[in-house]
């Protein structure tokens, strides 16, 4: 491919470079390429704090903008029109046709429709990948400046304002954060790939059982009425990170954060399990933080972009919805499938006969569970009719081995 459907297509390509293309004047018909999340056409000196955005610019991207979308199209050799929907999927705004891009933005086109041409991809894989990609680093992007600035900068001590501060600061970063997101994302892609190599077939690869569970703080709502922006903003995080922590350390993937809420999943439910009750001991013995619900579901699920879908996810977030403070509920598949790998009685009955037996030295040492369930009322659900939650929690001897 090579230009776009404009009539641009007549246009030569610069003999003397093959990355390099002739200026097109900036009415050129073709429309739709975006640029960075700043918003900004074109570098502009009105000011000292223009004139540092423009440096920090060249910093972080480490070239200077050279050509227009229709150029930088063209040099990767793909139509403008996926070019632009690549651009979009990443995130970043329309700008018509202002020299705004940079060799890095060339590369970056020419390697996504490289993998197109070459069969590895799919046009509409291609989309997703710059898609995800793009919503999963803007959002890493604007965490880190805010709290950079935030906690690592003090004017007042040193005499300078946040903005003459942000460029030495950033300089000093960079090469830091670049290399260590790439460590982390090795390890994150290390792990997703051998999570998919184990499983069963073909089709578990994409539509997978799992334990998806839901955490919710009881009460949000009236407590960012009563607290600060900047209270409410430290419960939050506070929420967020401990969640966060104790997800990972057991095991779990934490999908995502919903400021009140999380979302959490495991491949195994005795993971899930012991994650959903660490989460509500955790937050009770933690005076500032309100009461906590889970509400855990079992069964098949679909990844779509790092994130679950489908009725078991449904269930879960229902579950949470109904579940008494403090308390984990969890669904009837859910609760089968501890029972079936061994870390919950199927029967309660069956279980406290069974220690009799033993205590009474006529029976076999019963198995060690580490949970307890007790079924509730069934009750209606909506969009997913009658239920039957099960209550879970530990059980009687089995602490939480800390």
């Amino acid at each position: 491919m090579t230009a776009d459907d404009s009539g641009a297509a007549s246009r030569d390509r610069d003999t003397t470079d093959d990355d390099a293309v002739r200026d097109v004047p900036v009415d050129d018909p073709a429309q739709g390429w975006g640029e960075n999340a700043t918003g900004r056409s074109e570098a502009t000196d009105n000011g000292d704090e223009n004139n540092i955005a423009v440096r920090l610019e060249q910093l972080i991207l480490g070239a200077d903008r050279r050509y227009t979308p229709f150029q930088a199209a063209r040099g990767a050799g793909v139509s403008m029109d996926l070019a632009a929907r690549f651009w979009r999927a990443m995130g970043f705004a329309d700008i018509g046709q202002v020299k705004a891009l940079t060799e890095a933005d060339v590369l970056a086109l020419r390697r996504l429709s490289g993998l197109v041409e070459a069969g590895l991809l799919s046009e509409a894989m291609a989309i997703q990948v710059a898609r995800s990609t793009g919503q999963t680093t803007a959002r890493l992007a604007d965490w880190q400046i805010d709290s950079f600035l935030e906690g690592l900068t003090e004017p007042q001590d040193s005499g300078l304002t946040r903005t003459e501060i942000t460029y030495p600061l950033v300089e000093l970063l960079l090469p830091e954060l670049e290399e260590f997101l790439v460590y982390v994302w090795r390890r994150q892609l290390a792990a997703a790939t051998g999570r998919v190599v184990r499983a069963q077939d073909d089709a578990e690869m994409v539509d997978r059982r799992l334990a998806v569970g839901f955490a919710d703080l009881v009460g949000f709502t009236r407590l960012t009425r009563r607290l600060e922006e900047e209270e409410l903003g430290e419960l939050v995080e506070a929420f967020e990170t401990t969640c966060s922590d104790l997800v990972a350390a057991h095991g779990g993937r934490l999908i995502k954060t919903l400021g009140d809420e999380v979302l959490f999943s495991a491949d195994d439910a005795g993971i899930a399990a012991e994650i959903g009750l660490r989460l509500i001991e955790t937050m009770t013995n933690d005076e500032t933080m309100p009461e906590l619900r889970v509400g855990i579901a079992f069964g098949t699920v679909t990844t779509r972009m790092g994130d679950v879908f489908g009725t078991t996810v449904n269930l879960a977030s229902r579950l949470t919805s109904i579940a008494p403070k403090d308390t984990v509920l969890v669904d009837e598949a859910f609760a089968e499938e501890l029972g079936r790998i061994g870390d919950a009685p199927v029967s309660e009955a069956d279980a406290a006969a069974a220690e009799k037996a033993a205590a009474e030295g006529t029976g076999a040492p019963p198995p060690s569970y580490r949970f307890g369930l007790q079924p509730m009322w069934q009750r209606p659900v909506r969009g997913l009719g009658v239920v039957e939650p099960w209550l879970l929690s530990r059980r009687a001897g089995q602490g939480t081995g800390d």
